[in-house]
């Protein structure tokens, strides 16, 4: 399949091989319609010659862009990951009790004996005194 530019070149031989006749107006009309398509036969091959150096910059920035939505994401998806690690496991209980000698807020978990607790502002050593309404409290002796 020939290309547009050699497309032009062949009518504008083909009207040379039949002597047309410049000076009659026919012939100066089909001189320059030639001349014509052969000008946007070579401007449409300027631009697929241009729109295709184009479309190598765009995948060459499309593959940039890849990279740094690599770099930037990544982090984010490791912290999906450890986020989802998280739900998996079973949600902690926190039970809060105020500490009798200084009247301090205590929070506590499961993993606390709520009849040995110490109270992180003064240090104290105290039971659960939470008259056994917490979840904490089965099992303990504490006021129940």
């Amino acid at each position: 399949m020939m290309t547009l530019t050699e497309n032009a070149a062949y009518l504008k031989g083909l009207a040379e091989g039949l002597n047309v006749d410049e000076s009659k107006p026919e012939g100066k009309l089909i001189t320059k319609m030639l001349a014509l398509i052969s000008d946007m036969a070579d401007s449409i091959s300027d631009l697929e010659d241009e729109c295709e150096e184009l479309r190598g910059y765009i995948e060459e920035i499309d593959d940039d862009l890849a990279a740094v939505e690599d770099d930037l994401y990544e982090d984010e998806d490791e912290e999906d990951d450890f986020d989802d690690e998280d739900e998996d496991e079973e949600e902690t209980d926190f039970y809060e009790v105020t500490c009798p000698s200084c009247g301090e807020a205590v929070c506590f978990d499961d993993s606390l004996d709520p009849e040995n607790l110490i109270c992180p502002s003064c240090g104290e050593k105290f039971d659960c005194t939470c008259d056994g309404e917490c979840e904490a409290c089965d099992g303990c002796d504490c006021e129940e």
